[in-house]
Protein backbone atom coordinates (compact mmCIF):
# COMPACT_ATOMS: atom_id res chain seq x y z
CA UNK A 1 0.00 0.00 0.00
CA UNK A 2 2.84 2.39 0.77
CA UNK A 3 4.69 1.76 -2.40
CA UNK A 4 1.27 2.61 -3.98
CA UNK A 5 0.94 5.91 -2.92
CA UNK A 6 4.84 6.22 -3.79
CA UNK A 7 3.80 5.89 -7.43
CA UNK A 8 0.61 7.84 -7.47
CA UNK A 9 1.96 11.48 -6.20
CA UNK A 10 4.66 11.44 -8.72
CA UNK A 11 1.94 9.81 -11.42
CA UNK A 12 -0.70 12.51 -10.76
CA UNK A 13 1.59 15.47 -11.12
CA UNK A 14 3.16 13.91 -14.14
CA UNK A 15 0.00 13.72 -15.75
CA UNK A 16 -1.20 17.10 -14.84
CA UNK A 17 1.76 18.96 -15.80
CA UNK A 18 1.95 17.09 -19.30
CA UNK A 19 -1.55 18.13 -19.97
CA UNK A 20 -0.39 21.75 -19.34
CA UNK A 21 2.39 21.43 -21.69
CA UNK A 22 0.47 20.55 -24.14
CA UNK A 23 -1.83 22.61 -24.00
CA UNK A 24 0.00 25.71 -23.78
CA UNK A 25 2.20 25.27 -27.00
CA UNK A 26 4.31 22.31 -26.06
CA UNK A 27 6.17 23.31 -23.27
CA UNK A 28 6.14 25.05 -19.80
CA UNK A 29 9.13 26.80 -19.28
CA UNK A 30 11.92 24.96 -20.43
CA UNK A 31 9.82 21.74 -20.02
CA UNK A 32 8.15 19.66 -23.02
CA UNK A 33 5.59 16.68 -21.96
CA UNK A 34 8.58 14.29 -22.45
CA UNK A 35 10.81 16.14 -19.59
CA UNK A 36 7.76 16.27 -17.32
CA UNK A 37 7.56 12.67 -17.97
CA UNK A 38 10.99 11.96 -16.96
CA UNK A 39 11.60 14.52 -13.70
CA UNK A 40 8.65 12.88 -12.15
CA UNK A 41 9.19 9.63 -12.96
CA UNK A 42 13.03 10.06 -11.88
CA UNK A 43 11.60 11.86 -8.58
CA UNK A 44 9.58 8.97 -7.82
CA UNK A 45 12.89 6.69 -7.80
CA UNK A 46 14.63 9.26 -5.72
CA UNK A 47 11.97 9.58 -3.12
CA UNK A 48 11.42 5.79 -3.00
CA UNK A 49 15.35 5.94 -2.04
CA UNK A 50 15.47 8.54 0.41
CA UNK A 51 12.04 7.95 1.94
CA UNK A 52 11.66 7.68 5.97
CA UNK A 53 8.76 6.87 7.98
CA UNK A 54 10.18 7.20 11.17
CA UNK A 55 8.42 10.47 12.52
CA UNK A 56 5.00 8.62 12.12
CA UNK A 57 7.24 5.83 14.28
CA UNK A 58 8.56 7.91 16.92
CA UNK A 59 5.49 9.65 18.40
CA UNK A 60 3.96 5.79 18.86
CA UNK A 61 6.72 4.55 20.66
CA UNK A 62 7.12 7.48 23.45
CA UNK A 63 3.43 7.32 23.61
CA UNK A 64 3.02 3.95 24.38
CA UNK A 65 6.23 3.55 26.45
CA UNK A 66 8.24 1.00 23.95
CA UNK A 67 11.02 3.24 23.36
CA UNK A 68 11.86 2.54 27.28
CA UNK A 69 12.82 -1.12 26.00
CA UNK A 70 15.35 0.53 22.99
CA UNK A 71 16.81 2.29 25.09
CA UNK A 72 18.10 -0.64 27.26
CA UNK A 73 19.94 -1.94 24.43
CA UNK A 74 23.64 -1.41 24.04
CA UNK A 75 23.46 -0.22 20.35
CA UNK A 76 21.90 3.46 19.47
CA UNK A 77 18.47 3.13 18.18
CA UNK A 78 19.42 5.22 14.81
CA UNK A 79 20.91 1.79 13.68
CA UNK A 80 18.13 -0.41 13.70
CA UNK A 81 16.36 2.19 12.24
CA UNK A 82 18.20 2.59 9.69
CA UNK A 83 18.59 -1.52 8.57
CA UNK A 84 14.90 -1.14 8.79
CA UNK A 85 14.80 1.59 6.17
CA UNK A 86 17.09 0.22 3.74
CA UNK A 87 15.55 -3.39 3.79
CA UNK A 88 12.15 -1.99 3.29
CA UNK A 89 13.75 0.13 0.23
CA UNK A 90 15.56 -3.39 -0.96
CA UNK A 91 12.22 -4.70 -0.96
CA UNK A 92 10.08 -2.44 -2.91
CA UNK A 93 12.75 -1.27 -5.21
CA UNK A 94 11.75 -4.07 -8.14
CA UNK A 95 8.08 -2.95 -7.87
CA UNK A 96 8.84 0.53 -8.35
CA UNK A 97 11.92 -0.06 -10.75
CA UNK A 98 9.36 -1.75 -12.60
CA UNK A 99 6.57 0.74 -13.05
CA UNK A 100 9.21 3.72 -13.95
CA UNK A 101 10.24 1.29 -16.82
CA UNK A 102 6.69 0.87 -17.74
CA UNK A 103 6.15 4.95 -17.19
CA UNK A 104 9.20 5.80 -19.07
CA UNK A 105 7.55 3.78 -21.95
CA UNK A 106 4.41 5.08 -21.91
CA UNK A 107 4.52 8.74 -21.64
CA UNK A 108 7.45 8.66 -23.99
CA UNK A 109 10.46 10.13 -21.16
CA UNK A 110 12.83 12.24 -22.21
CA UNK A 111 16.26 11.46 -20.77
CA UNK A 112 19.94 11.09 -21.93
CA UNK A 113 22.21 12.15 -18.57
CA UNK A 114 26.22 12.27 -19.43
CA UNK A 115 28.95 9.85 -18.22
CA UNK A 116 29.57 12.54 -15.35
CA UNK A 117 26.19 13.03 -14.31
CA UNK A 118 25.66 9.30 -14.05
CA UNK A 119 28.51 8.92 -11.82
CA UNK A 120 27.71 11.99 -9.70
CA UNK A 121 23.80 11.06 -8.77
CA UNK A 122 25.73 8.11 -7.19
CA UNK A 123 26.98 10.11 -4.16
CA UNK A 124 24.06 12.71 -4.70
CA UNK A 125 21.51 10.38 -4.04
CA UNK A 126 23.49 8.70 -0.77
CA UNK A 127 24.08 11.82 0.49
CA UNK A 128 20.26 12.95 0.17
CA UNK A 129 19.09 9.94 1.58
CA UNK A 130 21.55 10.30 4.80
CA UNK A 131 20.53 14.05 5.48
CA UNK A 132 16.70 13.47 4.84
CA UNK A 133 17.17 10.53 7.30
CA UNK A 134 19.40 12.04 10.33
CA UNK A 135 16.88 15.52 9.44
CA UNK A 136 13.77 14.17 10.15
CA UNK A 137 15.05 11.41 12.85
CA UNK A 138 16.28 14.29 14.83
CA UNK A 139 12.65 16.31 14.22
CA UNK A 140 11.06 13.11 15.13
CA UNK A 141 12.87 13.23 18.70
CA UNK A 142 10.50 16.60 19.18
CA UNK A 143 8.28 13.88 20.88
CA UNK A 144 10.64 13.71 23.96
CA UNK A 145 9.14 17.17 25.15
CA UNK A 146 5.77 17.06 22.84
CA UNK A 147 4.25 13.61 22.69
CA UNK A 148 2.10 14.07 19.90
CA UNK A 149 3.91 15.48 16.70
CA UNK A 150 1.56 15.14 14.00
CA UNK A 151 0.84 19.08 13.55
CA UNK A 152 4.96 19.30 13.36
CA UNK A 153 5.19 16.37 10.67
CA UNK A 154 2.38 18.13 8.79
CA UNK A 155 3.81 21.24 9.08
CA UNK A 156 7.43 19.30 7.88
CA UNK A 157 5.85 17.34 4.85
CA UNK A 158 3.92 20.47 3.11
CA UNK A 159 7.01 22.60 3.00
CA UNK A 160 9.17 19.25 1.77
CA UNK A 161 6.20 19.14 -1.10
CA UNK A 162 6.81 22.78 -2.02
CA UNK A 163 10.46 23.15 -1.60
CA UNK A 164 11.71 20.35 -3.02
CA UNK A 165 10.10 20.11 -6.30
CA UNK A 166 7.83 17.38 -5.38
CA UNK A 167 4.78 19.30 -6.86
CA UNK A 168 6.69 21.04 -9.88
CA UNK A 169 10.10 21.64 -11.04
CA UNK A 170 11.84 24.66 -9.13
CA UNK A 171 12.54 26.14 -11.85
CA UNK A 172 8.49 26.57 -12.53
CA UNK A 173 7.64 28.21 -8.79
CA UNK A 174 7.94 31.46 -7.47
CA UNK A 175 11.32 33.12 -6.98
CA UNK A 176 11.10 33.58 -3.34
CA UNK A 177 10.25 29.93 -3.16
CA UNK A 178 13.45 29.37 -5.38
CA UNK A 179 15.67 31.02 -2.87
CA UNK A 180 13.94 29.56 0.18
CA UNK A 181 14.87 26.21 -1.61
CA UNK A 182 18.07 26.81 -1.74
CA UNK A 183 18.89 27.85 1.41
CA UNK A 184 17.11 25.19 3.07
CA UNK A 185 17.75 21.25 3.01
CA UNK A 186 14.73 20.62 1.04
CA UNK A 187 16.14 20.72 -2.60
CA UNK A 188 19.21 18.87 -1.88
CA UNK A 189 16.86 16.04 -0.81
CA UNK A 190 14.76 15.71 -3.84
CA UNK A 191 14.97 17.64 -6.39
CA UNK A 192 19.09 18.22 -6.63
CA UNK A 193 19.39 14.35 -7.46
CA UNK A 194 16.68 14.77 -10.30
CA UNK A 195 17.76 17.60 -11.80
CA UNK A 196 21.52 15.93 -12.56
CA UNK A 197 20.48 12.61 -14.18
CA UNK A 198 18.16 14.47 -15.79
CA UNK A 199 21.33 16.90 -17.19
CA UNK A 200 19.97 20.39 -15.76
CA UNK A 201 23.00 21.29 -13.70
CA UNK A 202 26.43 21.54 -15.03
CA UNK A 203 29.02 20.14 -13.74
CA UNK A 204 30.50 23.12 -11.60
CA UNK A 205 26.61 23.28 -10.49
CA UNK A 206 27.01 19.33 -9.65
CA UNK A 207 29.93 19.65 -7.40
CA UNK A 208 28.37 22.68 -5.59
CA UNK A 209 25.17 20.69 -4.97
CA UNK A 210 27.48 17.87 -3.33
CA UNK A 211 29.35 20.40 -1.11
CA UNK A 212 26.07 22.03 0.24
CA UNK A 213 25.14 18.10 0.93
CA UNK A 214 28.00 17.79 2.88
CA UNK A 215 27.56 20.96 4.38
CA UNK A 216 24.05 19.55 5.48
CA UNK A 217 25.03 16.58 6.58
CA UNK A 218 27.20 17.67 9.34
CA UNK A 219 24.85 20.40 10.29
CA UNK A 220 22.14 17.38 10.49
CA UNK A 221 24.46 15.44 12.40
CA UNK A 222 25.23 18.00 14.91
CA UNK A 223 21.45 18.68 15.45
CA UNK A 224 20.88 14.96 15.92
CA UNK A 225 23.45 14.49 18.53
CA UNK A 226 22.72 17.57 20.26
CA UNK A 227 18.67 16.58 20.18
CA UNK A 228 19.06 13.17 21.60
CA UNK A 229 21.57 14.50 24.15
CA UNK A 230 18.62 16.44 25.79
CA UNK A 231 15.75 14.62 24.36
CA UNK A 232 17.03 11.18 26.24
CA UNK A 233 17.32 13.05 29.81
CA UNK A 234 13.97 14.57 28.77
CA UNK A 235 12.22 11.32 27.96
CA UNK A 236 9.36 9.99 29.89
CA UNK A 237 7.83 6.99 29.42
CA UNK A 238 3.72 7.62 28.37
CA UNK A 239 2.18 4.21 27.99
CA UNK A 240 2.66 0.92 29.84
Amino acid sequence: IWTVGQVLEPLVYLIVWSAVASGTGGSVGNYTPADFAAYFIVLMLVNQATYTWIMYEFEYRVRHGTFSATLLKPVHPIHSDIADNVSSKIITLPIVALVAVVLMLSFHASISPSFWAIMLFIPALFLAFLVRFLLEWTLAQTAFWTTRVSAVNQTYFVALLFLSGQIAPLTLMPEPIQIVSYVMPFRWLLSFPVELISGRVSATEAFIGIGVQLAWLAVSTVLLQAVWRKGVKTYTAVGA
